[in-house]
């Protein structure tokens, strides 16, 4: 019998050696240094983050800002209803080398996580609806992700992240307030400590 953990992380190596090859035909903005501006979907210049985390102090944590639309499969989606949960966003686009790359790391860390009452939702910035749909089937992302054509969405975070950071990840505790960040790309063990460190924190 193949565990949820177990198959998450065999999900995670069969996406990693997809990645590689996509890595050996394409070029995006990971071939940007970390902070330099990179092109978008649409021309706009976004900054690649260098990884850097930030976990905040439960005592300092500020409530997250409401955050809701239409995901690409045309569904409606409010965060603020999913308090009670950790969840994960997830700022993404499918013309984003870094965010290929850490694709898997983010399915993964969601199938070993959602029975701990962990959600994720991404939030696709500047992109292209069939793109980024194909971008979700190619990777085998089985979580929502909200519509951000305009960047709109990403405005409302413009305290916690910088507006054109790509990728970048936000982590909510189950209030709902931000507790940690990653400007960047994550990591399966990065994002997993992350995540396994807020659900501990009450259940």
């Amino acid at each position: 019998m193949i565990t949820p953990a177990r198959s998450g992380r065999r999900r995670y190596a069969a996406a990693v050696a997809v990645v590689a090859l996509l890595a050996l035909g394409t070029s995006a903005c990971s071939d940007s240094g970390a902070g330099a501006p990179v092109a978008g979907g649409d021309g706009q210049g976004f900054v690649e983050g260098d990884g850097t985390v930030t976990v905040i102090d439960p005592a300092d944590r500020q409530a997250a800002p409401p955050l809701s639309g239409t995901t690409l499969d045309g569904k409606p989606l409010d965060v603020t209803a999913l308090r009670g949960d950790v969840v994960v966003l997830n700022v993404w686009a499918s013309w984003c080398g870094p965010c290929r790359g850490e694709a898997p790391a983010l399915e993964a860390v969601y199938q070993d996580t959602r029975a701990k009452g962990v959600r994720f939702v991404g939030i696709n910035t500047r992109d292209q609806t069939v793109a980024a749909r194909a971008f979700e089937r190619g990777f085998d992302i089985t979580y929502p992700s909200l519509v951000d054509d305009s960047g709109s969405l990403l405005l409302g975070f413009r305290d916690t992240l910088p507006p054109s950071a790509i990728p970048s990840t936000v982590v909510l505790d189950r209030k709902g307030d931000v507790a940690a960040r990653v400007l960047g790309p994550t990591t399966y063990t990065q994002l997993k400590r992350l995540v396994t460190q807020v659900a501990a924190e009450s259940a």
